[in-house]
């Protein structure tokens, strides 16, 4: 039944109607005809008559209420976070995982919801745990009511904690095995099958800082986990350095940690030991970016007889500079499928003797995007376009402006000028990289591994602040490592929300997005008349999506939750 306005003789009237079906035909029957619709407006009879029937609606009253600033509102709480981590807490293996290893510990809390109550602030704001316990407050977390913040600290400690001597096995001088280092095994091996190998590994680093004792000077528990702090000024926070393991599909393997001041060849080495110890690894293949890997480790990787493909300084680096990037040998084109997109590419192999790189090998292979290509060419000539007019205000006008340097040329102190040879000489790197590898691939090959490399370093960039962490003073080294622990875990579950939303093939939404969305998603108490409510708010794009490509359904927009 629904209300419908009826026009007659020169005046509108209100009427109830319900629609009927009449064998293949749908006839409307008038139940009431209430009056005149202004006269019931003047008398005040339609609000006394529709408030008078929003008592056997709850709904209604609840929103009519709500709407006039009636209703008294109880509490208000952001489920979306829950909501979607929560399954991929349990399908990743995450949540079993935890308590089978927590099973034996006997603690009066629950270390697995302590776990993902800091998993899930890392998400969606990152901090201390003394910022996560203040932060769940406005949030619905089934089963960390009870926490509180030394359940935290215990947590984190109990993920770093080291494991007895008899399961030391494959511990590196600097890196013991640790609870965590067991859970990150157990993880790989719930989504291991038959046919899985880890036969690319990607590795990237960052260097958070371990916050001070107090006057420059770090805490105990960090100078044991650092063994030694990198050369910096006094007062700096000592430094370690975080390395992220990642497979060929980009999904989070584990992590390694080292003091900072250990020189990557002591430290690459032994990471990749230890991960063929760790994985069952058949063959390892690293894949690096520009400036990762010195020569010596270089030189490490060939004795082992270890697979790389290595980026290289193209500017900085004279033999590529002058030898590379000038051999006349064509490039083979070719097309690269992306989402919605086309890339042209260029790529070729070139052969080069001498000190620096192996007689024979492919080493290095020259790259080339060609839609990069155009883009680097309009950056410059909008560069010089700018630089041609600030010319013309004088000299002065250049200070402070780093990015006209490489294309100025001063001859003998006369003045500043635009050096077209330099700009001549800049177009050569249009879209161009360059790659060094002793691996038996095609330059197509190397290339579109290398190209995986920036997918994970893409990545890596947006959960580096997931991989930050900065304890609070006199937390022991295994409190440090648990904060690792748990940013690892939220790079494992952000990897595969982003697998499920591209597998469902909707529309497209960025990880921002999604986080921004999942987060304003709330549920509000109220109370009307004795009774309470919850009242959740309408999900945003990004959300929608994320929940779906979860099967995930929305709890009802009103439903009552007894007495008041």
């Amino acid at each position: 039944m629904y209300f419908r306005r009826k026009t007659s003789a020169g005046g509108a009237y209100l009427q109830i109607v319900e629609s009927r079906r009449e064998g293949t035909s749908v006839r409307q029957q008038v139940i009431a005809t209430l009056g005149r619709i202004d006269e019931l407006r003047e008398s005040g009879q339609l609000e006394r008559l529709l408030r008078s029937g929003a008592r056997f609606a709850d709904k209604a009253i609840v929103l009519d209420a709500l709407d006039r600033g009636e209703a008294k509102v109880v509490a208000a709480r952001r489920l979306g976070p829950a909501l979607a981590f929560e399954r991929l807490w349990e399908e990743t293996g995450c949540r079993s995982v935890i308590e089978r290893l927590a099973g034996a510990r006997k603690h009066d809390f629950s270390l697995e919801r302590a776990a993902f109550l800091t998993v899930l602030h890392r998400l969606f704001g990152g901090g201390s745990d003394r910022a996560a316990d203040r932060w769940r407050q406005d949030y619905r977390i089934d089963g960390v009511e009870g926490l509180e913040l030394h359940h935290l600290y215990r947590a984190m400690a109990w993920l770093g904690e080291e494991l007895a001597e008899d399961q030391q096995d494959g511990a590196t001088p600097f890196a013991p095995r640790c609870v965590k280092d067991v859970l990150e095994e157990e993880l790989f091996a719930c989504r291991r099958d038959l046919l899985t190998t880890l036969d690319v590994v990607f590795m990237d680093t960052t260097s958070p800082r371990i916050k001070s004792g107090g006057r420059g000077r770090p805490d105990s528990g960090a100078s044991r986990l650092l063994q030694g702090s990198s050369a910096r000024s006094p007062g700096s926070d000592p430094g370690m350095i975080l390395a992220v393991l990642l497979d060929g599909d980009g999904r989070p393997v584990c992590t390694e940690m080292w003091p900072g001041n250990t020189a990557d060849v002591g430290s690459l080495i032994p990471a990749i030991d230890r991960l063929q110890r760790r994985f069952r690894v058949n063959r390892v293949c690293i894949v690096a970016d520009r400036g990762m890997i010195s020569a010596e480790t270089i030189a490490e990787l060939e004795a082992r007889e270890l697979i790389y493909v290595l980026g290289v300084r193209e500017r900085t680096d004279k033999l590529v500079r002058e030898l590379v990037l000038d051999d006349p040998a064509p490039f083979v084109p070719f097309v690269l499928m992306k989402p919605r997109s086309e890339v042209d590419y260029e790529a070729k192999a070139v052969k080069l003797a001498g000190r620096r790189y192996i007689p024979g090998s492919k080493s290095p292979g020259t790259c080339r995007n060609l839609d990069q290509m155009k883009k680097d060419a309009a950056d410059r000539a909008t560069v010089v376009a700018a630089l041609e007019r600030q010319l013309k205000k004088g000299d002065k006008s250049l200070v402070g402006n780093k990015g006209y340097r490489r294309f100025l040329a001063n001859p003998e102190g006369g003045g500043f000028s635009i050096d077209r040879a330099k700009v001549e000489e800049d177009a050569k790197f249009d879209g161009m990289f360059v790659l060094r590898t002793n691996a038996s691939l095609s330059p197509l090959e190397a290339m579109l591994v290398y190209k995986q490399l920036w997918t994970v370093e893409r990545t890596f960039r947006t959960t580096k602040s997931l991989l930050e962490t900065r304890p609070t003073p006199g937390l022991d080294p295994g409190a440090i490592r648990g904060h690792v622990a748990c940013s690892f875990l939220a790079l494992v579950l952000k990897k595969e929300l982003e697998d499920r939303l591209a597998a469902a093939k909707s529309a497209r939404a960025s990880w921002p997005d999604v986080i921004a969305d999942l987060d304003s998603l709330t549920e509000t108490e109220v109370e009307q008349d004795g009774k309470r409510f919850l009242l959740r708010s309408a999900p945003r794009p990004a959300a929608s999506l994320a929940l779906s490509a979860l099967g995930l359904a929305l709890p009802p927009t009103l439903r009552p939750i007894g007495d008041a």
